[in-house]
């Protein structure tokens, strides 16, 4: 008799006083699936993983001198390689989208101390993760696993210290989000009045990136979400117009020193995923 299959992808907002601190929650649960391997691509989000039921196997971490592992819970920080999960066709939990805005008074530490690592959030964040691990087990449902880490974030919120990114940093981070990456440094220093290398210092501490590379990473995670959001056979070199790249060579240039891939490929490795929603465009 056939294994049943499950492939759930639920998201959900954060509660109202974490919006601007967390973008949003996504739940999955998958069952009876063929193995694979999935790339953990870089995005302007620093990634928490809450797992359900088996732990999440990390094949390979943006640094590569990290050793492979299981992680009950995961916190990363933005990086500009890929991590590679398997993915043996059954696993489940949450993920939280973490602004590095969030990073101080959510996480305790700021964005630049997480900068291209994977780590056990317990070790960053303590016992209550273990906490709320357990309370998730527990919870009837999709709606009732969110209302958790709300609890829990909330928590957080009201017991940290208030120590956020100076409004300079917060602001120039999201001029450069709603630019889609297409802001220079200097651009984005002329609007802070330092520097570019004192907002270069400013960036690596807060957001984890230099500008320069702050902004590739959001034209990118702006053009894999919106190739992922196109049906059909991708129009690479729209694409690479819509989304600020000089040419279709350019974007495939970008894809293969931040995916490690094609874009063609990449959309191919993650066509059931991106069907399911585990990838839903931004």
């Amino acid at each position: 008799m056939a294994a049943e299959v499950v492939d759930e992808a639920v998201r959900a907002a954060p509660a109202p006083p974490l919006r601007g601190l967390v973008g949003w929650y996504s739940g999955y649960r998958q069952r009876g699936l063929p193995a694979t391997r999935h790339r953990g691509l870089p995005s302007p989000w620093l990634t928490l993983i809450l797992t359900l039921d088996e732990p999440l196997t990390v094949a390979a971490h943006p640094d590569p001198a990290a050793r492979p592992g299981d992680y009950p819970t995961l916190l990363g920080g933005l990086h500009v390689t890929p991590a590679l999960i398997d993915m043996p066709g059954r696993q489940s939990g949450i993920q939280v989208a973490v602004s590095p805005l969030g990073a101080r008074v959510l996480l305790g530490l700021p964005a630049g101390a997480l900068a291209g690592i994977d780590a056990h959030a317990d070790d960053v964040l303590g016992a209550g993760v273990r906490e709320v691990h357990d309370r998730l087990r527990e919870a009837p449902g999709w709606t009732a696993r969110f209302r958790v880490v709300d609890d829990w974030l909330l928590g957080r919120l009201a017991r940290g210290r208030d120590v956020r990114a100076t409004a300079a940093v917060a602001d120039a981070w999201r001029r450069l989000l709603g630019s889609g990456g297409r802001l220079r440094v200097d651009e984005l220093a002329a609007g802070t009045g330092f520097s570019d290398r004192h907002l270069r210092t400013l960036f690596r501490t807060e957001i984890g990136l230099t500008p320069k590379a702050a902004a590739r990473v959001v034209r990118f995670d702006r053009a894999r979400r919106r190739l992922a959001a196109r049906p059909g056979p991708p129009d690479l070199a729209g694409l690479a117009a819509d989304c600020g790249y000089a040419d279709q060579s350019h974007l495939a240039r970008e894809f293969a020193a931040l995916a490690s891939c094609t874009p063609s490929a990449w959309l191919a490795q993650e066509f059931r995923n991106i069907q399911a929603g585990h990838h839903p465009p931004g």
